[in-house]
């Protein structure tokens, strides 16, 4: 895939927006032509375009991903989410009716009553005591579940009932379950997704939606990162749909996060600060390893070692304690991680990058192109 040579787009700087700014969800609207949305992935991952914002000086150039290899140099270090996404969108038959239901399984709350909260569509054919059938592609019934509580509008808890081993259900909910594509994909997982769908580094499986940032690394390019001295840091945030909700209400303030669970461990902590005492840059990649570094900061400005549930809401204005840079994808208007990432660039410097992305035709939201905040 080729680009035209980069262009060098200048906007003024801001010093002072995140500061100035009231933080009302009408002002991070902006229209986004449809045929801007990505439907499928760029051929090679670390293909993709790649628009470069200096916050300092309000420069924006237009860079292919592969090209983040010139703005970072020995001693630096990257935080990377290892979250795995499962396949957690499952297709049933309501009883009786044989009506399709679309489960989505959200989280597993009860290992041994294989309790999960789940999201149903459509929810309102869906009420409690009703039983859910599972098929294989030959039509035989090879699971069932019963719903045993309303959680929200959409959501239900429902309880499989399988009397087999633990590892037995699990190999039947992934072999049913697919590639858990956002809606606004608009079309069904296919056979490349199990692996697109999916960062290199993935190991900590628990996600129903990937840490989108980090799918334009190749390991051909991270090792070129580690031969020029990057140092890597992992920690796991599983990214839940809460990520992803939208926000409803126009004070920013009120709006509660749903909680996901995220771990960094101590190397992780050592890795981050020994960048970070040195004066080199730490470069976070993705929404989701900003939202778990920014929630386990120590007194001193460090990162420390934690484990647990976040409800973190990052909006402007916020001063962030850890990171220089940041790689992210253009998000959904309104979005919490668009919000955030206006806190992170600065919301007038952010807001016209975005339309010279929408007008240099940029490709949007899961499977498009990347940003990268210097």
């Amino acid at each position: 895939m080729h680009f035209a040579p980069s262009k060098y787009y200048l906007c003024r700087p801001i010093f002072l927006s995140n500061r100035l700014m009231r933080t009302k969800l009408s002002q991070f609207s902006f229209e986004l032509p449809e045929k801007l949305i990505a439907k499928y992935p760029s051929k090679e991952r670390d293909e993709s375009r790649m628009m470069v914002i200096n916050r300092k000086t309000g420069l924006m150039e237009n860079k292919t991903f592969k090209d983040i290899l010139e703005y970072f140099d020995d001693g630096d270090c990257m935080v990377f989410n290892n979250t795995k996404v499962f396949p957690a969108r499952l297709y049933g038959k309501k009883e009786k009716t044989d009506a399709e239901i679309e489960v989505f399984l959200l989280r597993e709350l009860n290992a041994k009553a294989r309790l999960w909260d789940v999201l149903v569509d459509p929810a309102r054919k869906i009420r409690v005591g009703n039983k859910l059938y599972f098929l294989d592609k030959k039509g035989n019934e090879i699971l069932v579940a019963e719903v045993v509580d309303n959680t929200t509008s959409r959501g239900r808890t429902i309880r499989f009932l399988f009397d087999g081993t633990d590892e037995e259900f699990s190999s039947l909910l992934r072999s049913q379950g697919q590639t858990p594509l956002p809606k606004y994909i608009n079309r069904k997982a296919e056979e490349q997704d199990k692996e697109r769908y999916q960062t290199i580094y993935a190991k900590e499986e628990g996600a129903v939606a990937a840490p989108t940032a980090g799918l334009h690394f190749t390991r051909e390019l991270m090792k070129r990162l580690e031969i020029k001295g990057i140092s890597f840091a992992e920690l796991t945030l599983h990214v839940g749909l809460g990520t992803f909700r939208s926000i409803d209400v126009e004070d920013l303030s009120k709006h509660k996060m749903d909680a996901e669970y995220f771990r960094i461990t101590d190397e992780t902590s050592e890795i981050v600060n020994t960048s970070k005492r040195a004066g080199h840059k730490v470069c976070v990649v993705g929404t989701t390893s900003m939202r778990a570094i920014e929630s386990a900061v120590s007194a001193s400005g460090l990162l420390k070692p934690a484990e647990g549930w976040t409800n973190k809401f990052i909006f402007p204005p916020y001063d962030f304690s850890l990171p220089d840079a940041m790689v992210t994808n253009f998000h959904m208007p309104k979005s919490s991680l668009l919000i955030m990432v206006c806190a992170f660039g600065g919301y007038e410097l952010i807001m016209d990058a975005y339309k010279k992305a929408i007008k240099d035709k940029y490709r949007f939201y899961t499977y498009g192109d990347a940003m990268l905040i210097i």
